[in-house]
């Protein structure tokens, strides 16, 4: 309000001042008449030079917002009311900027530590140029952070060029890429196609496969150590506080009949325990040495068939509804008695997650695609708790009392050695288990 108040007075200024020049020129006061024009003329070019000064501070400040840089200070302008507007826009642009850096920063920090490469092009008329190459990209592959996907290419011709023939679309394939004449090395690539804003964006990943294998066995052998070790303790920890029991006992001179009952007592807990430890090692025996699949052609239908005959006495007993929807049959080249095995463990683990529900149904189900074979076993039973949903193939782990914990680990290395996989999807009503198997 005060800049557009002191235009005002100005261009009022001016008004009486010529006002009054023709008001003496009629009088005939000449002189007097042509001091008055004389000062409404500077008072005009005082104006325009006021305006001018406010066009040029706005169009410096405007400048400064299109160049990004908010490095000006516009205390000595702040209480002019004229520019209010100007200064909150610039503010919000100026913090916006400090945001956006803040997270530019954030995100290129990430990008440069973990140990994935990561490439991003961006797609400028009908060429691609390197907008972003993280340093674990540029360090492996003694790339040099170039702007240009040409001059990426005379470095890395092996990646440019199963880019360009899947003309730049989204897939996953491993590659082997060599670095300075070393040895071949194998690499997942994948790859993603982003479109923001009329901009195209490709973005390539590169991981180890070795890397990728070292951390799911390292993790692994840490999962399967913590199984073993707890398994070992629950049966150490009791046989030895027994031993020393019976260690205390006989080193007295007499034994009561109390004592020797005891001594039954602890020596038959020691056997179950020892008899428990056991059997846990013959199951992880099981697991080590699980033979080669012995392959014949058998028809789905009739292995499905065998599965459900073995599994009927206990199904009949839990009152469980078994609906085979799988209306096709084919040839498949499997080991019988291993894909049995699946199966029953599969179904029996069904039928424990069924012990509590009133509606008790398992539904097997299938499919054919993309040369693959899907089994799917679905029951209503009580799912997966999220908290195990990472565990429940590992060895020995269980939620049964009366389970050894290597039911599903079994299946997935017998599913596994056909060249196939075992997944599952679960929520609290319901819990599915697909078998992939190649056609």
């Amino acid at each position: 309000m005060i800049k557009r108040f002191d235009i005002f007075i100005r261009l009022l200024l001016v008004l009486l001042c010529l006002a009054g020049s023709f008001f003496l020129f009629q009088k005939e006061y000449h002189y007097t008449a042509l001091l008055f024009l004389i000062i409404a003329l500077g008072l005009f070019l005082e104006l325009l030079s006021f305006i001018s000064s406010i066009f040029e501070f706005y169009d410096k400040t405007i400048l400064s917002i299109l160049n990004k840089d908010f490095s000006a200070d516009f205390k000595s302008k702040k209480y002019q009311g004229f520019y209010t507007n100007l200064f909150v826009l610039y503010e919000q642009l100026k913090s916006s900027q400090k945001e956006q850096i803040t997270k530019d920063t954030i995100y290129h920090s990430i990008f440069n530590t973990i140990e994935t490469g990561v490439l991003i092009l961006e797609k400028k008329e009908s060429d691609w140029q390197v907008t972003l190459m993280n340093d674990y990209f540029s360090h492996h592959f003694k790339a040099p952070k170039v702007s240009k996907w040409s001059y990426l290419n005379q470095y890395l011709p092996a990646l440019c060029e199963i880019i360009e023939e899947h003309h730049f679309s989204d897939f996953k394939t491993p590659l082997q890429i060599r670095v300075d004449k070393q040895d071949y090395q194998t690499f997942i690539l994948q790859t993603a196609q982003s479109k923001i804003y009329n901009k195209e964006y490709y973005i390539v990943l590169l991981d180890s496969i070795q890397k990728v294998i070292e951390k799911k066995e390292k993790e692994a052998w840490i999962n399967l150590m913590k199984v073993i070790s707890h398994e070992l303790m629950n049966s150490l920890t009791p046989i030895h506080a027994l031993a020393q029991n019976l260690q205390e006992t006989t080193l007295q001179d007499t034994l009561s009949q109390e004592d020797i009952s005891d001594i039954k007592e602890s020596v038959g807990t020691i056997s179950n325990r020892t008899r428990h430890l056991q059997q846990f090692v013959e199951n992880y025996r099981k697991l080590a040495a699980l033979p080669s699949p012995k392959k014949e052609k058998i028809a789905l239908q009739e292995l499905l068939k065998n599965s459900l005959q073995i599994m009927q006495p206990l199904l009949k007993k839990e009152q469980i509804a078994v609906s085979n929807e799988i209306g096709f049959d084919r040839w498949i080249s499997v080991d019988r008695q291993q894909l049995e095995q699946v199966l029953i463990n599969l179904l029996t683990n069904s039928i424990y997650a069924l012990a509590d529900k009133t509606n008790k149904q398992i539904t097997l189900s299938g499919e054919v695609k993309e040369k693959r074979l899907f089994i799917y076993i679905t029951d209503t039973g009580k799912g997966i708790e999220k908290e195990i949903e990472d565990k429940i193939f590992l060895p020995f782990f269980t939620t049964r009392k009366e389970g050894a914990g290597i039911g599903l680990t079994l299946s997935k290395n017998i599913i596994e050695a056909h060249g196939g996989y075992l997944t599952f999807e679960s929520n609290e009503n319901e819990t599915k288990f697909t078998i992939c198997l190649l056609e």
